[in-house]
């Protein structure tokens, strides 16, 4: 079961990675101790939910794939993955929108650093509890022979974003107190949407970035 706890369990180095700074360069001693606050006050301020559903994989081809409930992805990226998928987890989550009224107050009241340090914070604990859902539906994988994929999302390679709102659908309302604007975007702001395929032991390798040729994708994936 996903916890508070695991989520609030990071690096100081996570976040500073957030921020810019590489292992190269030494940040401030004010920056440290702001990191070190923020993730302690971060414990009252998250709300973490989460939602997911597992359906069958009608077909895939081209790029096109169908799911149970006529869900319909339309991204080659996608439909590659699913070809080799007998299941697909449809998930949502977010840690809530009380640490997006937090940044905003902070920057309104002109603390800056305070703003992007707390935003950084968010977006480490959002990723880590998208990382320990991934892990959960491993494991239910795992428990009937099979092996589960990375994780992709609307907007990633050519998955339109206006996907996000066939992502929703499948959900079947059940989004885990997320909600989409007009312009696709997820609101609380931290917040994942996405799939994870679910098949045989190779689906785990499938990494499209590793034929890919932009190197400098910001979304690049390593090997």
């Amino acid at each position: 079961m996903v916890t508070v706890k695991n989520q609030l369990n990071i690096d100081i180095k996570q976040v500073l990675q957030r921020l810019g700074y590489d292992d190269g360069c030494e940040p401030p001693i004010r920056t440290i101790t702001l990191i070190s606050e923020y993730i302690d006050s971060a414990q009252s301020l998250v709300k973490p939910s989460y939602s997911y559903v597992i359906k069958n994989v009608a077909w895939a081809d081209g790029a096109i794939s169908l799911v149970a409930g006529s869900i319909m992805f339309k991204s080659q990226v996608i439909a590659q993955l699913l070809e080799k998928c007998a299941k697909v987890a449809v998930l949502a989550l977010t840690i809530g929108e009380n640490i997006d009224l937090k940044i905003s107050q902070l920057a309104d009241e002109g603390q800056v650093l305070q703003s992007s340090i707390l935003d950084a914070v968010g977006s480490v604990i959002t990723e880590n509890l998208a990382d320990a859902i991934s892990d959960e539906l491993s494991e239910i994988a795992r428990a009937y022979g099979m092996a589960t994929s990375r994780r992709f999302s609307p907007g990633y390679c050519d998955w339109d974003i206006s996907q996000q709102e066939i992502v929703f659908q499948a959900l079947n309302g059940n989004s885990a107190g997320v909600r989409l604007t007009d312009e696709y975007m997820m609101l609380p702001r931290k917040s994942v949407s996405g799939i994870i395929g679910i098949g045989s032991r190779d689906v785990a390798d499938y990494n499209p970035c590793s034929s890919c040729d932009n190197h400098d994708c910001n979304s690049r994936r390593p090997d």
